[in-house]
């Protein structure tokens, strides 16, 4: 593997979601990641979160394969897992026997409510750990039910990168001292540290509890999406003042004195309303010919099929492709390595990968 990462040993248990998003991430930027399932679990071929993996098949119930996971374990800088809290222990492969044979470990533990709280023990999903953080109600139109931001912010941005986070900063310590430890990343933590920015504006009391009201979440007529004339959208966002200006002289708004107002809120549902009916007067296309690049900081809102041919997508690739099988290239981009597309999940060569790790 190659990356800044290379030479980073990780043992995945293997899961659903956020943590294997963590081992993706990590594998993406050259640490050599081995995923331990569960004996007859089927790796799918388009589980992009699943590249760049090495998978044993060990039946940790087993004392005999139970074993043979301590002793890659011992030799691993990190080990994540994403069951509920005690799995592991029940397993015989908590953090205490881990630490036992590998001090230096880092033990990172993803899970939705944590390890500790009143809830550390119910099921749950996305939608449930980023409903108590405040981030759930805050999305979503005006006068309306919450919407569902997909899983991005529990699962993903709460859990899996807070998940990368500390794993990386725990290693940077183990490396120091010596000592391993334990990273608790909880997605209930984690999305209310994606709000931390909407929880001061609430101090300050620029931002309130009222969906669809407030400056970044479509409240405001210059910070939303437009139906255009052929019904796809464009996204706009000019916030700055210099950039509205700018937006205002390109489709000829200028000297309307109506959008003098920008930051007014009494004016924003009135002028939502002339926006709306500018935007349907053309073609996103068409708008996006007369926009796009500028500072006026409007963009097209692109659909699965359509967000991998655009041109800054192309000229950056963004996406790449493994055998067909299309998928969001690794990130970010280093100076000093030139990274690659992992390749698909492939069986690991058990024998292979200790002699390597205990040579290294």
């Amino acid at each position: 593997m190659t990356g800044p990462l290379n030479g980073l040993k990780v043992v995945e248990m293997q899961g659903l979601g956020p943590a294997p998003f963590c081992g993706m991430v990590l594998a993406d930027l050259g640490a050599e990641v081995l995923r331990i399932a569960r004996p007859g679990t089927l790796q799918d071929a388009h589980d992009v979160l699943a590249r760049g993996r090495q998978v044993l098949m060990l039946d940790l119930r087993d004392e005999a394969q139970r074993e043979r996971a301590l002793t890659l374990i011992a030799r691993a800088d990190v080990l994540i897992e994403g069951f509920r809290p005690g799995v592991m222990e029940r397993l015989g492969l908590g953090p205490d026997a881990c630490h036992a044979r590998n001090p230096a470990l880092v033990y990172g533990r993803m899970t939705g409510w944590g390890q500790s709280g009143p809830l550390s023990h119910a099921a749950g999903h996305d939608i449930n750990y980023i409903s108590i953080s405040g981030a759930l109600h805050a999305v979503g139109p005006a006068n309306q039910k919450p919407s569902i931001p997909l899983n991005y912010v529990g699962d993903f941005g709460g859990g899996a990168m807070l998940l990368a986070v500390g794993v990386l900063s725990a290693l940077h310590e183990a490396r120091r001292t010596g000592r391993g430890q334990v990273v608790d990343a909880a997605m209930t933590d984690g999305a209310a540290l994606l709000s931390a920015m909407m929880y001061g504006f609430k101090a300050e009391g620029s931002w309130n509890n009222e969906r669809g009201e407030n400056l970044l979440d479509g409240g405001a007529h210059f910070y939303d999406t437009y139906a255009c004339a052929d019904g796809k959208f464009i996204a706009m966002g000019p916030i700055e003042p210099q950039f509205y200006a700018e937006f205002r002289r390109i489709v000829g708004l200028a000297d309307d004195p109506d959008f003098d107002h920008q930051t007014d809120k009494r004016w924003w549902p009135r002028l939502k309303v002339r926006l709306a009916d500018l935007f349907r007067t053309r073609t996103r296309d068409e708008w996006c010919t007369l926009l796009e690049g500028t500072d006026a900081c409007v963009t097209p809102v692109l659909d699965w099929d359509e967000a991998p041919a655009h041109p800054h997508n192309v000229a950056r690739s963004t996406f790449a492709s493994d055998a067909g099988l299309l998928q969001p290239a690794p990130a970010p981009r280093f100076s000093g390595h030139d990274l690659k597309l992992p390749a698909r999940p492939v069986s690991a060569d058990e024998d292979a990968i200790l002699a390597r790790w205990n040579a290294a």
